[in-house]
């Protein structure tokens, strides 16, 4: 595995993986509904490479493949943090998170909690959020 700055032209495989991880390994922790207006099926990729070009991002490769991404503002919030789900347990996640040290505080979903916890993150608060009229369950998390 390879990990890399992020570049414009990875914005497509990108919002793939995005999508495609939430709406499968996120989907034993959240409705249809919720994953939908999580991930739906257009995203402003103009935001998206907007934002992660001004943040730290990373991205995961392996034989050219993107495997997982993550990306740090610059005052320690980690906004993004996805793996392939074909790359789940084997030590993507780890890996980003390990080359952006100064992340300090996230919003993790129920799926992601977990991996937080064991690498001594902890719960600030429980929360809703509301996108489009659905509301979903995520966790304010700092270091």
């Amino acid at each position: 595995m390879k990990l890399r700055a992020y570049q414009s032209g990875d914005l497509p495989d990108i919002l793939n993986l995005f999508r495609d991880a939430v709406h499968t390994v996120c989907a034993r922790d959240y409705t249809r509904s919720q994953l939908d207006v999580w991930a739906p099926a257009e995203l402003d990729a103009a935001a998206w490479d907007a934002s992660l070009l001004a943040h730290r991002t990373l991205v995961a490769e392996e034989n050219g493949m993107i495997i997982g991404f993550a990306d740090l503002a610059e005052d320690g919030y980690l906004d993004r943090l996805y793996v392939h789900r074909d790359w789940q347990g084997r030590g993507v996640a780890t890996a980003l998170c390990d080359a952006l040290p100064g992340a300090r505080l996230t919003h993790a979903s129920l799926t992601a909690r977990p991996f937080f916890e064991k690498r001594g993150w902890h719960v600030v608060r429980e929360q809703q959020v509301e996108r489009r009229g659905v509301r979903l369950t995520n966790f304010v998390m700092e270091r």
